[in-house]
């Protein structure tokens, strides 16, 4: 008896999501960050009040208190790391996928966003979409 087993792959267009950082919801800002910079971090960029974004080499943490519901996966498109700084500096790059377009495309594989961006726009825009286990992921283009 012969056994024959048969792989169906689906072939999907790359999308380069640009700089991955982790969204957390802070209940405390004030001691999330103090508790982060005891890991090494040191802030970034943020107001210190609400939100505060945490580097530490390559990794980024973003702290935000009351902004959104639970932590998340975040992708900022257009946002790339200058190879001089070994990833430590964001830089606005020339060439990447805009926010809109990577909609279209994630929405032309089955993907709906729960949150959209809105379609006839250009520049910074952000929209989110949710995995199978529940956990959202922002696309969130600054430039």
């Amino acid at each position: 008896m012969t056994t024959t087993t048969t792989t169906t792959t689906t072939k999907h267009t790359t999308c380069s999501l640009g700089r991955f950082s982790l969204s957390l919801a802070a209940k405390d800002l004030k001691a999330s960050r103090a508790f982060y910079e005891k890991l090494g971090f040191e802030a970034c960029s943020g107001d210190g009040e609400r939100w505060q974004v945490m580097q530490n080499g390559t990794a980024t943490v973003g702290l935000f208190q009351g902004m959104f519901p639970r932590n998340m996966l975040t992708f900022n498109p257009g946002w790339g790391d200058d190879p001089r700084t070994k990833g430590e500096d964001r830089k606005a790059l020339a060439d990447f996928t805009q926010v809109r377009e990577l909609q279209r495309r994630l929405r032309g594989v089955g993907i709906e966003p729960v949150q959209a961006a809105e379609e006839s726009g250009s520049g910074p825009g952000s929209f989110v979409v949710v995995d199978p286990d529940g956990n959202p992921i922002l696309v969130d283009q600054h430039v």
